[in-house]
């Protein structure tokens, strides 16, 4: 036997060092940067100016566990409701900070409407849709003005499919003149970081705190932007939004929301982060915020909702029991999240597995807090129960599912309930 010592996992690495940015509504301070926790943000997709169905949306998102909310904020109808929006969140306890969303006319509408100015808790500036020519700085600088005057931070988001132009010929320009010219790719690169942080810079300027600025350079290609990201690390120490922008539907989005984002992450790259999902017709518009959490969970950065492991099956689980009590437990622990995090504290580092059949069931189940074993095909029709590695119950009938559900909730109350938050 080697005496080669194996080399043990330590977590992703230390994070990046970063000012803090706070983005606060009333008495919610969500801390972005530092050594504060990466922060799941989302996006509303419905009409602003439907205060209602917008004011819902959001309110699903939090409910979620989307802790920012940035909605579109387009025409004068949009920033009109904005105040609305936030008042029927406010009264339905809804507190989660909104960012409010500016392209091309944002300068006017932040001057013209200034309660939208007010309510919003964030303002996203794109710099390649502020104006052209000489428009551009004066459009600019009015809308970091108003939020100097709010004392409201900014991202100042950067997106390869809205780049500022004459910046692009710019640098395009002074890439012709050297020796050896960089490809066309690492030019797109140098303008978006070279955006990002001049105009940051300027915003300084302008008179806004280094302490008010979020940087972002969105791309949809994965290794894009993680080479992006890697540079703008390197160049700046402002708090930095990740997400890959335009990451498509269903399972293409996830996987290359996940590829990109987990290896930014496990280099202590990124403060706070959107998963830009294509809703399926249909969809749930918080799956982004799932897939968010799951990222972050899964990598061991943050705690969100107690994990369920379960066995992918086989031959030997030819009944789909297991699978339906895997998805009801993980349902039925994710819908209790929003209540049991208020009052049981630390429950979210639960572990709960729900296992197949003989071959991995039992020792699976003894490794978590709680664990069904289920029977598999031709196996004795009973499933043991494990809590903390000791058999406690064997269930049998039809009502699994729920006596299940009766032992979990029963563990959470004894195990958490002691350290109560109310």
């Amino acid at each position: 036997m080697s005496d080669t010592n194996i080399a043990i996992p330590s977590g992703p690495l230390g994070r990046r060092d970063s000012r803090r940015v706070l983005v606060q509504h009333g008495d919610r301070k969500i801390w972005v940067g530092g050594d504060a926790p990466v922060v799941v943000q989302s996006m509303t997709n419905t009409d602003t100016a439907d205060a209602v169905g917008t004011a819902i949306q959001i309110k699903e998102l939090a409910r979620a566990g989307s802790e920012l909310v940035r909605l579109t904020v387009d025409r004068p109808e949009a920033a009109q409701a904005v105040p609305y929006i936030r008042d029927q969140l406010d009264k339905m306890g809804v507190d989660v900070p909104l960012v409010g969303d500016f392209h091309y006319n944002g300068h006017t509408l932040l001057t013209d409407y200034p309660d939208c100015a007010q309510a919003l808790s964030k303002y996203r500036i794109n710099p390649g849709n502020v104006g052209k020519g000489a428009k551009r700085d004066t459009q600019f600088a009015q809308m970091i003005e108003v939020a100097v005057k709010y004392d409201k931070p900014v991202r100042i988001g950067v997106n390869w499919g809205s780049l500022d132009q004459a910046l692009l010929a710019r640098i395009m320009d002074e890439n012709a003149g050297r020796a050896q010219p960089w490809s066309a790719q690492a030019v797109m690169y140098e303008a978006l970081i070279t955006s990002a942080i001049e105009n940051a810079v300027r915003a300084e300027e302008l008179g806004m705190g280094r302490d008010k600025i979020i940087l972002s350079c969105k791309v949809s290609g994965v290794q894009d932007l993680i080479a992006v990201y890697r540079e703008l690390a390197k160049r700046c120490d402002y708090p930095l939004h990740l997400g890959l922008t335009e990451a498509g539907m269903g399972s293409k989005g996830i996987v290359a929301s996940t590829a990109a984002l987990s290896v930014l992450l496990q280099e202590g790259i990124g403060d706070t982060i959107r998963v830009s999902l294509t809703p399926e017709p249909g969809g749930d518009r918080t799956k982004e915020v799932v897939v968010s959490q799951e990222i972050l969970q899964t990598m061991g950065l943050r705690k969100f909702t107690p994990m369920v492991i379960a066995c992918p099956g086989c031959g030997r689980t030819t009944s789909t029991v297991f699978q339906e009590l895997a998805d009801d437990i993980q349902t039925f622990l994710r819908d209790q999240m929003p209540e049991w995090k208020k009052t049981y504290q630390g429950v979210e580092n639960m572990n709960v597995a729900v296992m197949g059949c003989i071959v991995n069931g039992p020792g699976e189940s003894k490794h978590a807090n709680i664990g069904i074993s289920l029977p598999g095909t031709g196996e004795s029709p009973a499933a043991p129960v494990f809590v903390d590695g000791e058999k406690v119950a064997t269930l049998r009938g039809e009502n699994i599912v729920g006596e299940f559900q009766a032992i979990v909730l029963n563990y959470v109350k004894t195990n958490y309930g002691n350290n109560t938050n109310v």
